[in-house]
């Protein structure tokens, strides 16, 4: 776990870039541990799309594909509209309660400078939407998109943006609450299209 936090922050912090060859060897004698150990973080940073695994070639940091990003919000956008459609006739005080609870999570995250932390936030709050509407498929359908594009807000995404993006789930929290489906369907549009637009595309 430590080796996948520090390659974490060490690709979030641009101090490894996309395409970097990641050496076994290397990272073994940095972080004084088994080569087997460092594959088995390598094989964890592959399932979260930060890490390309190559046969024959090695790991490699991740390049996130822009054209990727904005497929993954064009499905996005087909489902959560008519999930949070759903959520509104179902939900339940206890459900809005949790919800508020990890609204409070991403404004700690966003508060502390946490990166890491409120990207993985600000994605699950999706999923949370989906597994409180009780659709497990939908939930680990949208659990697996979000990771496709995970390196992508991590990489791409200002505090400014996130910042809006939390903000967002809290109005949008608000009109699930009153089971305004029609405020919130239009809220869920609005932040996604934000989210999308914006990712700085082209880094300094």
């Amino acid at each position: 776990q430590r080796i996948v936090d520090a390659l974490t922050a060490a690709i979030v912090e641009r101090r490894l870039m996309p395409g970097t060859k990641l050496v076994e060897q290397q990272l073994a004698d940095l972080f004084q541990v088994s080569r087997t150990l460092v594959r088995q973080a390598l094989n964890q940073l592959s399932r979260d799309h930060l890490v390309q695994l190559l046969p024959a070639r090695g790991a490699f940091v991740a390049e996130p594909s822009i054209d990727e990003a904005r497929q993954v919000f064009e499905v996005r956008q087909m489902i959560e509209l008519q999930l949070v459609k759903q959520l509104c006739k179902s939900i339940t005080p206890a459900q809005v309660k949790s919800l508020r609870a990890h609204l409070q999570r991403e404004a700690q995250a966003l508060a502390k400078g946490d990166v890491p932390g409120r990207t993985r936030l600000l994605a699950e709050f999706h999923v949370l939407l989906a597994q409180l509407a009780g659709n497990a498929v939908l939930a680990e359908l949208l659990g697996d998109l979000l990771a496709r594009c995970s390196l992508i807000a991590l990489m791409f995404q200002s505090q400014h943006s996130a910042e809006h993006s939390a903000h967002e789930h809290v109005a949008l929290v608000d009109a699930i609450e009153r089971g305004d489906s029609k405020t919130a369907v239009r809220l869920m549009e609005q932040h996604l299209g934000n989210v999308e637009r914006g990712l700085q595309l082209q880094p300094r």
